[in-house]
């Protein structure tokens, strides 16, 4: 049997954990999914199982490598940021993976901004709004002040994507991707870091920071594996995007959150950008992404379930109403005065449930055209939107008639950010050209 080459990407969300083999085509010819209970630190607040997470990791690797039909020839990883493991000299953790959610203390917090220039000009330097533990940086800053005994035995602290690489080879490195991500340790401005991680000894903590595309080769089952550093996973779901089109576009990635990504916005953070929940990313190649945060999908299905719950019908039957211009055009008349969040809407005003469900979608839609609105300019001749949204046909037609200046696509890439992943160290380990045919495009014209 001839095998088809292919590389492993282990793609960690905080939820599900995926491992996707992705063929040179970039077809996924196998795919696992699963999720680990989560343990507790030492206060009690949950966090991951970074245990059972290495162990799953290496079981994987070792498995996969016995497959019959594949010929595994390189291995990478995209998991989600915030998230620092801090190991001693033999790559073993020596205190819990915190969790982003967790409350940060508000004296330490108050004590960081004085020292540092305060939380307004600070976060503009470092593109990174007042996050408490969302600031990763902020976590090592916490365990210098709070827990000294575990931060003098860290020798290096990783974020999740680079540790879990440091799994297979035993090295340690920093990706720009992952620093570049809300931390409050990378300075904008002088694209290093801020001046603070020195000041604190935090710096001799940070592995080298190595390139997205490096590789270290390994010996597994007497096999040479290409292994990439990882990849922080918003900034790995650029990739493919990044790689398909030259034209400035905004990705518009929906789910929980909506986030706007403007890889062609280099302008700095101001202070109202940030107080509307802006920030910035950092691609693959190190270029700043402007990026702006809506929590439209958590609000999208709280409110679903209240419009089916007072008009006693089934939240399934609003996935699939087909557009109507008169009830979107009804809606915005009535609302020309007087512009409110659906919260705050008298489900008794209206007469039915759909009308309710379109007044919906047009309130969400004049946020989100909001939020896409601080970080678009006029470079920007599309904007793709993926996830959940993507496949919401009113939500479609109505953000293409809010946005009547740029073609708006509903994007279909299969495993968005486990792909860009595979595809940033492509010339590691894939003769065939990055194909041109990985996203799927449906237009959604304006008129």
């Amino acid at each position: 049997m001839n095998k088809q080459n292919a590389i492993a990407v282990f793609d960690i969300g905080k939820t599900n954990k995926k491992l996707l083999l992705f063929n040179e085509d970039y077809d996924v010819v196998f795919e696992r999914s699963l999720q680990f209970d989560e343990i507790k630190d030492e206060d009690g607040f949950p966090c991951e199982d970074v245990a059972a997470l290495t162990e799953w990791i290496k079981k994987s690797v070792d498995n996969v490598l016995t497959l019959k039909d594949v010929e595994i020839k390189a291995i990478n990883f995209s998991a989600y940021g915030a998230s620092f493991v801090h190991i001693d000299e033999n790559g073993k953790p020596v205190a819990p993976l915190y969790n982003y959610l967790k409350p940060f203390p508000e004296e330490l917090q108050k004590k960081f901004y004085a020292d540092y220039g305060g939380e307004i000009n600070f976060s503009k330097i470092t593109a990174s709004p007042v996050l408490g533990n969302l600031n990763s940086g902020l976590q090592l800053y916490r365990l210098k002040y709070e827990r000294p005994g575990i931060f003098n035995r860290i020798n290096s602290s990783l974020h999740l994507p680079q540790y879990v690489s440091s799994i297979l080879t035993g090295e340690k490195y920093s990706d720009i991707t992952s620093i570049g991500c809300h931390t409050a340790l990378w300075d904008f401005t002088q694209k290093k870091y801020h001046e603070w991680v020195y000041k604190e000894n935090i710096a001799n903590k940070l592995a080298e920071i190595s390139a997205c595309n490096h590789i270290e080769k390994i010996e597994v089952q007497n096999k040479i594996l290409q292994i990439g550093i990882g990849m922080h996973d918003s900034s790995s779901a650029l990739v493919p995007y990044l790689l398909n089109f030259k034209e400035p576009f905004v990705l518009l990635s929906t789910g929980t959150w909506n986030i706007s990504l403007n890889p062609f916005n280099e302008h700095p953070l101001t202070a109202e950008e940030l107080q509307n929940d802006c920030l910035c990313y950092l691609t693959h190649d190190n270029k700043p992404v402007k990026a702006s945060r809506l929590f439209a999908g958590y609000e999208y299905e709280l409110q679903v379930k209240r419009i089916a719950a007072h008009f006693n019908q089934q939240a399934e039957k609003y996935f699939s109403l087909p557009f109507d211009i008169n009830l979107i055009e009804k809606n915005q008349k009535k609302d020309s005065h007087d512009l409110k969040i659906f919260s705050q809407r008298d489900l008794n005003e209206f007469a039915d449930d759909v009308q309710v469900y379109y007044q919906l979608i047009n309130d969400l839609i004049n946020a989100q055209v909001f939020s896409t609105n601080l970080i678009l300019n006029d470079k920007v001749s599309s904007v793709f939107v993926d996830g959940g949204f993507s496949k919401n046909s009113i939500f479609m037609h109505c953000l293409a008639l809010a946005f009547p200046k740029q073609k708006i696509y509903a994007a279909s890439v299969a495993q968005a950010s486990a792909l860009g992943a595979a595809m940033v160290i492509h010339d590691q380990w894939n003769k065939k050209n990055i194909p041109g045919n990985v996203i799927h495009l449906q237009h959604y014209p304006s008129n």
